[in-house]
């Protein structure tokens, strides 16, 4: 199992608040020889739909000096994690979850933003202190 980001926990624990149903930590994909971990998937009925809303979340803190490298392999695991849920769960949506102060800074200079629209990044953010989703980036 690969290791867990330091803000994991902060994560799941927003997204409880927030009242999703964690049901995978981690996500386990495979296809063919190919294992994939996505941090956590969660699911949440909406109460004016019959049907759920099912997400997996990719946990990143951001932490590195280099934010333009945590970047660069962020941004791999969410395409390569976007890719495996299209050929086994094309209904469960993927999040890029990224720490508020690090949204607030790195995710607003201009090749950042031009990256996330480029290969349409959907983002959670989140305060790892307070434990809460503070925005969702569709």
């Amino acid at each position: 199992m690969a290791a867990k980001d330091l803000f994991h926990d902060a994560v799941k624990q927003a997204l409880l608040a927030d009242q999703w149903i964690i049901t995978a930590d981690p996500l386990a994909i495979k296809i063919e020889g190919v294992k994939l971990e996505i941090d956590l998937a969660a699911e949440k009925v909406l109460a004016a739909e019959k049907s759920g809303q099912k997400i997996a979340v990719e946990v990143k803190s951001f932490l590195n000096p280099s934010a333009i490298s945590d970047f660069h392999a962020a941004l791999g695991q969410f395409l390569n994690y976007r890719l495996a849920l299209q050929m086994t769960e094309p209904d469960r949506i993927l999040y890029l979850a990224v720490p508020v102060d690090t949204y607030e800074s790195f995710f607003q200079e201009a090749f950042t933003q031009a990256a996330v629209r480029q290969y349409e990044v959907k983002l959670m953010i989140y305060e790892p202190l307070q434990e809460v989703i503070v925005e969702w980036k569709d």
